[in-house]
């Protein structure tokens, strides 16, 4: 009997993400909270330790590869939003009457979802708001709720410290086995790597030219450009070096995509070049000759002369200039108080206030994690609804149970203290899947909550995650405008539909082929291709869904995949117009035809 595959919820559940141990994470997790939470210990202050440690611990979930000067954004910002988060939850603990009575519930509650509201808008503008929303949530809840001795702004100066220590550990520990590039330093490796890596993947997709990798591989193209365009910030000579190498493998990635459109098996050498570009790059040595590849048809030559241009950059030349994407404040407002920022604000709000709720009505001892671990839960950017809801549940029994047993072994408070490093130098590892990474954070809450004097309280805490899962699921399949009949999913395909018709009327149109505008046609289509991968990204995540909520996604998948070759299609006819200065008639037709279909 043929065997039926798993839902697609489930299957998400089980899915586990494959990639190499990062070990200068693991080496920063291990040097992190453990030997913070030991320093407060010793000081004779476990409060003052546990808040470093957890400054420390919230900056590690969010510590991922990438460029080292970027984790000053990446991992300040949550972390100063953390800190903000401390002092506003003490002063409404404070203003709601210290912790008892009906007031208080009432007020906290009514806060709760207000900032609910708020914070989950704010994380719709993007990854590193998303990771800010989130910590001033969660440190709003434990500093209404957590009992310390510190007042607010201490609490707020002991967690940012904390997430400060780990970002310098991040900045200044050089990682091992990696060859420095002369003029570079250690300190631009992610830089490096990001650049280097879009070299190799244009490569790749040359040598997947008619083939049927050549789609998967198109898409590889397009997340490593996305990586670096992220990667290179700053002015100083190091960057504006990299960034010119950049904007030099634009024309490269245009030359590619055309030649896997085209169809057509490219000879061995046409990739050669790339490669050896992507080896400069890493290495920071001298490009040295570049094998030219036959100049037979419009693609290798687009290539031939892309590859010239690269070379002249290499070798100190200037490379086209190239518009950089910004977050003005007024774009940063609208898709905040967009349609994505409001749906997911009133799902937030809905479950923050909720388990605020829930919990006050239930009086536990540690009420805070209730509303902290929903506004985990309701993070979109973790996987589908119903997936992450059974890893947290399960992630936290297991880390749970694990802790008991070690608790009841382990020596105090030495043995938490190493349980607390232990746990830091796993995160990273554990980030694979989100019930591995939810075990090992639960082992470390528990151990930075018995270290800092109160009693075991693994129980209390299955029993709290379970409540929230449940809180979380419930408001995440209320009946709404938003994604539950595609509104999200809608969004982003909107955004990408009008990128791609953007660029394909700039192809179209009698500039695309002048010097001058190659640089604005370069940019208009990394925006298409940017915006058609967050597409297809919300509609696999969509489409891993319950089926009562997935089922309001049907349809969008064939609408990526439609903009996905008229994207291609434009590409293929850009690099035509360079080649003979007009718009070829079939290129013209096809365009048209597959215009007609998206309408359609």
């Amino acid at each position: 009997m043929p065997r039926r595959p798993l839902p697609p919820w489930l299957g998400h559940a089980l899915r586990a993400q494959h990639a190499p141990v990062p070990w200068p994470a693991v080496v920063r997790g291990a040097l992190a909270a453990g030997p913070l939470l030991l320093a407060g210990v010793l000081a004779g202050s476990p409060s003052s330790g546990v808040l470093l440690a957890l400054g420390a611990m919230l900056a590690g979930v969010n510590d991922r590869p990438g460029p080292r000067l970027a984790a000053l954004t990446r991992l300040g910002g949550p972390a100063l939003a953390g800190g903000a988060g401390m002092v506003v939850g003490t002063a409404l603990s404070t203003f709601a009457g210290g912790g008892a009575g009906f007031g208080y519930g009432v007020v906290i509650v009514a806060a709760f979802t207000l900032l609910g509201l708020v914070g989950g808008a704010f994380s719709a503008v993007g990854p590193v708001a998303s990771a800010a929303g989130t910590q001033l949530l969660v440190t709003v809840a434990i500093g209404a709720g957590m009992p310390l001795p510190e007042a607010g702004w201490q609490r707020a100066l002991l967690f940012v410290g904390g997430a400060a220590w780990l970002i310098a550990l991040r900045v200044a520990l050089p990682s091992p086995a990696v060859r420095r590039s002369p003029g570079l330093g250690y300190l631009y490796d992610g830089e490096r790597f990001a650049v280097a890596a879009v070299y190799d993947a244009v490569a790749q997709l040359i040598e997947a030219a008619g083939t049927t990798d050549a789609r998967a591989r198109r898409a590889a193209l397009t997340a490593a450009l996305d990586q670096a365009q992220d990667a290179l910030r700053g002015d100083g000579a190091a960057a504006r070096r990299l960034r010119a190498q950049y904007v030099a493998a634009l024309p490269l990635a245009e030359a590619a995509t055309a030649l896997a459109w085209a169809g057509n098996t490219v000879p061995e050498r046409a990739a050669e070049g790339p490669r050896r570009l992507a080896a400069a790059v890493r290495t920071g040595s001298a490009v040295g000759p570049l094998p030219a590849p036959t100049r037979c048809e419009a693609g290798l030559r687009a290539l031939d002369e892309a590859l010239l241009r690269a070379a002249e950059v290499f070798d100190g030349g200037r490379a086209p200039a190239q518009p950089r994407r910004g977050n003005s404040p007024r774009t940063v407002l609208g898709r905040a108080a967009g349609p994505g920022g409001r749906e997911y604000g009133v799902r937030v709000g809905l479950s923050f206030g909720a388990s605020a709720a829930v919990a006050q009505a239930l009086h536990p001892l540690h009420w805070y994690w209730l509303p902290a671990t929903a506004v985990f839960l309701v993070k979109p950017d973790l996987g589908p609804l119903a997936s992450r809801a059974l890893c947290r549940a399960a992630g936290t029994v297991a880390g749970a149970a694990a802790f008991a047993g070690l608790a009841a072994l382990l020596p105090h408070p030495g043995g938490l203290v190493a349980l607390v490093a232990l746990c830091g130098a796993l995160i990273p590892v554990a980030t694979r899947h989100f019930a591995a990474q939810t075990a090992v954070v639960t082992v470390l809450v528990l151990s930075l909550v018995m270290a800092g004097g109160e009693p075991q309280a693994s129980v209390g805490r299955i029993t709290e995650t379970l409540l929230a899962c449940a809180i979380v699921l419930v408001a995440g399949h209320l009946p709404g405008p938003g994604a539950h009949r595609g509104g999200g999913v809608r969004v982003r395909v909107a955004v990408a539909r009008e990128a791609a018709q953007a660029y394909v009327r700039h192809v179209l149109s009698e500039d695309s082929g002048r010097p001058q505008d190659r640089a604005r046609r370069w940019a208009l289509r990394r925006e298409a291709y940017r915006t058609l991968a967050q597409a297809r990204a919300a509609v696999e995540l969509a489409a891993a869904e319950l089926p009562v909520v997935a089922r309001h996604s049907d349809g969008a998948h064939r609408v990526t995949v439609v903009l996905e070759r008229l994207v291609d299609t434009t590409t293929a006819c850009a690099v035509q117009v360079d080649d003979t200065g007009r718009v070829p008639p079939q290129c013209a037709e096809r365009i048209d035809g597959i215009l007609a279909e998206l309408a359609a």
